[in-house]
């Protein structure tokens, strides 16, 4: 692992000439003579990268002795005798294996990247002020009673945090420190708060009216909310209704029409709302995640089974930590943190285990506002009364303290305001309101029942909002949509842009809990999601959100899985983790094939289209590594999408929005639409097989001039679809590229082809008399990238293998030949 240490700063060095850059740095990077300094350099991250067989250490804030053993997985399992001291043994073990990690995060969700890395981090800081997320962690935190647990939660994590960050010499910095010129900081409280902001954001920031907004200004209202609707056109909903199986709600689409020229104003106002970077109508579905539970009554042992498996960015090191809080009597609590919150956010405990997903709520509005000076506002009005806005100057600094820019940030009593297009926009969204997530996973970690579960939860966190799945030992099966949803004013929904001159336009509170999508127990005997919309259209009880945010093909293939077995297995349950078949490829492969063959697509019969046919008639729809057909089908729906829908072109020929497939696999259906007619062919109308076949003979090209005859295994999936899990830094050297495994768009592995986000955990757990959990991820427990422990999980990842979790109760359950260190940690000055 020396190698890679070495690997990453050479992937520095060749920024500039040696000897320069070592004298005088370079951008963003400081002088490399301390980096190559062979003492407090490079090299030391190597010399740091085991851990004793036996250490002890002071913890400032310890009641009593907290012993910590390391097993051969390299999970810390705290043992300790009060809970503020095993939280503050969390805060200290995950600072010694990931404090890059914390610090990075931290400063991303205050603003402040730009103090480390200069002017190239200035736009993202600048949003995160704009968004007003520093300042909602400031308020959530002096809103916290200082006597109560959530104050001293945070404050534990940050005394173990600060512990080992106050005895580390520069030699034991982590590298990535070096390698920016820049020091740790000691650990604040607000910093969790920054983190939980952070994921929020990822998670719920999501202005996707842009798609439906640009549409309607080329083909108006009407055709545009069909091709974008509020209802997913395909059900299979997480809350059960009725039978369970899926419902096809296919309606026609109703012909281009008018554009609505107003309409292409505000677009223009939600296209400089999106995170910088992102493309309007970017694709927010692969942050997607599955969990299913099933009953005693389908489990082949009896007792219920649990699986979840969050699909987040993959980084290395990875977002999540797995560690076991053990306090006799009264915390016994496994799972995975994310390096920062202090609590287990995914796990079990003896009598309960959870998963999430993301739910895809729609829980921020805008408001375009009146202001008394367009230029530089100092008040808005309401109801005909002027009311002075909040303003915030926040400076914005360099690596050595330069001022980069200095922004004023303003304030509504609804939220941040910003300028775009000439417009001052106001923003409400449940992130930036009052919100204790941090009572919520210290309160989870103590449920003894899925009931018991899903009530703490509910009374405590509100946002990201998540698909919350529970089960426990005595057999219940549980599931609820949890978080905070906007009702807002009656007869509207959250995909326009509100007169904020009018407080009859704000939210009128949020859904009551027992209107939360949900089910206890159900007739079916199993409970499932995968982002698909939560409740059915008929049942749900107000505005939730829109198709965009959801994604059906993951359920419809989980749910006919466990429809199909009445004797699941744990075996069962952690091979449909990674299946590779594709729902979604077996509902359009027969429209593909059949326009090929008909006498319409017989226009492009040529040996390729032939030789197209012949290569997915034989593919079985499975993404596996060595099959041949799904680099082709890839390909195939991209082409499909940009032969359809051009209507959608602006007039530069740039698409502005594109239809979900469930919505194609709506128009497949409708063969006379006038969808299928390319108008950029005036002297010619389309039919549906001759633009599907057109797409499937421009595949075959495209790959064939890409990659060569398909004979020679060029087109085989693990050629073409690399998994890529990036160093946070995006340093070659410390990231690990070009892996291969199996999965897909789509499937419930859905592996991503070039990288980016996938399973980021996997867990399957047994709630019989005691109980049993396997899991993984795709890294390692160590931040360090010279440490064993830094990527030793991807190769059982790739594989879709999982491990046996130890869940000792005590000290001597665990095996001692198990046990790879042992840490000690006592109160100041009494060890």
């Amino acid at each position: 692992m020396t190698n890679r240490i070495w690997r990453g700063a050479l992937g520095v060095l060749v920024l500039a000439p040696l000897l320069f850059v070592a004298r005088r740095g370079a951008g963003p990077l400081p002088p490399l003579g301390a980096l190559i300094d062979p003492v407090h350099g490079a090299w030391a991250a190597a010399l740091h990268a085991r851990m004793l067989k036996r250490a002890n250490a002071d913890v400032p804030g310890l009641s009593g002795t907290v012993s910590v053993r390391y097993d051969d997985r390299g999970v810390p399992h705290i043992f300790a005798s009060a809970e503020l001291d095993a939280y503050r043994a969390l805060g200290y073990v995950v600072a010694r294996d990931r404090l890059f990690q914390l610090d990075l995060q931290a400063r991303a969700g205050a603003g402040t990247l730009s103090e480390w890395v200069g002017a190239q981090a200035l736009a993202f800081d600048r949003q995160t002020r704009e968004l007003g997320m520093p300042r909602a962690a400031e308020q959530k935190l002096a809103a916290l009673d200082t006597a109560g647990i959530s104050w001293h939660l945070l404050q534990a994590f940050a005394d173990g945090v600060n512990a080992y960050v106050d005895r580390l010499t520069p030699a034991q910095w982590p590298v990535e420190y070096k390698l920016l010129g820049v020091k740790p900081d000691r650990w604040q409280p607000i910093n969790s708060l920054h983190l939980f902001n952070r994921m929020g954001f990822t998670l719920s920031y999501i202005p996707d009216e842009t798609a439906r907004l640009a549409a309607r200004a080329l083909v108006g209202d009407s055709a545009a909310d069909a091709l974008f609707p509020i209802d997913a056109p395909i059900q299979q909903p997480i809350q059960p209704a009725g039978p369970p199986v899926p419902s096809f709600a296919f309606r026609a689409l109703p012909a281009p029409g008018r554009p609505d020229t107003a309409a292409a104003q505000l677009a223009s106002l939600f296209r400089g709302l999106r995170p910088p970077g992102e493309a309007a109508g970017a694709d927010r579905q692969h942050f997607a995640s599955n969990n299913w539970a099933v009953g005693p009554a389908r489990s082949a042992d009896g007792h219920a089974l649990l699986a979840n498996d969050p699909h987040l960015d993959l980084t290395l090191p990875s977002i999540w930590y797995e560690a076991q809080l053990v306090v006799p009597g009264k915390l016994d609590v496994y799972g995975v943190t994310i390096p920062g919150l202090p609590g287990i956010v995914l796990g079990f405990n003896r009598d309960v285990a959870w998963g999430f997903t993301n739910t895809g709520a729609d829980v921020l509005d805008f408001y375009k506002e009146t202001v008394n000076d367009p230029a530089n506002p100092t008040r808005y009005e309401v109801d005909g009364t002027w009311r002075p806005l909040e303003r915030r100057v926040v400076v914005y600094r360099g690596k050595h303290g330069e001022v980069l820019a200095t922004d004023t940030v303003r304030y509504t009593y609804r939220g941040p305001l910003m300028h775009r297009f000439g417009e001052w926009v106001s923003m409400r969204w449940t992130l930036l309101e009052p919100s204790h997530e941090v009572r919520a996973l210290y309160d989870a970690a103590h449920a003894s029942t899925a009931r018991e579960f899903l009530d703490v939860m509910a009374r405590s966190f509100f946002v990201p909002a998540q698909n919350m799945l529970v089960a426990d030992r005595h057999g219940t099966i549980a599931i609820r949509s949890t978080g905070h949803f906007p009702l807002r004013p009656p007869g509207t929904n959250g995909l326009e842009i509100f007169d904020g001159s009018r407080s009859s336009n704000d939210w009128r509170g949020y859904w009551p809990v027992d209107h939360y999508p949900q089910s206890v127990d159900p007739a079916q005997g199993f409970l499932a999601s995968a982002n698909q919309q939560p409740e059915a259209p008929h049942a749900q009880y107000a505005y939730l959100g829109d198709e965009r945010a959801y994604d059906p093909w993951r359920a419809l293939d989980i749910n006919q899985l466990l429809r199909g077995n009445a004797k699941v297995t744990v075996d069962d349950m952690r091979g449909y983790q990674v299946s590779p078949l594709s729902v979604r490829a077996r509902q359009f492969l027969p429209f593909f094939v059949a326009a090929a063959e008909s006498p319409t697509g017989g226009a492009y019969a040529t040996p390729a289209l032939q030789s197209a046919v012949r290569i997915l008639s034989r593919w079985n729809e499975n993404y596996t590594r060595d099959n041949g057909g799904a680099a082709l089908f890839e390909q195939a729906m991209q082409d499909l999408r940009d032969f359809t829908w051009d209507e959608l072109d602006d007039a530069q020929g740039h698409r502005v929005a594109t239809p979900s497939d469930e919505v194609m696999l709506e128009l497949l259906n409708q063969p006379q639409s006038t969808w299928w007619d390319d108008r950029r062919t005036p002297n010619v109308v389309e039919t549906r097989d001759k633009v599907v076949a057109h797409a499937l003979a421009a595949a075959y090209d495209t790959l064939a001039a890409r990659y060569g005859d398909p004979a020679a295994n060029g087109w085989t999936w693990d050629q073409i679809a690399k998994v890529n899990i990036r160093h946070l830094l995006r340093l070659p050297g410390f990231s690990a590229l070009g892996l291969v495994t199996d999965g897909g768009r789509g499937t419930l592995n859905p592996a991503p082809g070039g990288g980016g986000a996938g399973p980021s955990w996997r867990l399957v757990v047994d709630l019989g008399p005691h109980v049993k959990a396997w899991d993984t991820y795709p890294g390692g427990q160590s931040g360090n990238p010279a440490s064993p422990e830094y990527e030793d999980r991807i190769p059982q990842w790739l594989a879709g293998k999982l491990s046996p979790a130890l869940v000792p109760g005590d000290t001597a359950a665990l095996p001692a030949n198990r046990v790879r260190a042992t840490l000690t940690l006592a109160p100041e000055a009494r060890r």
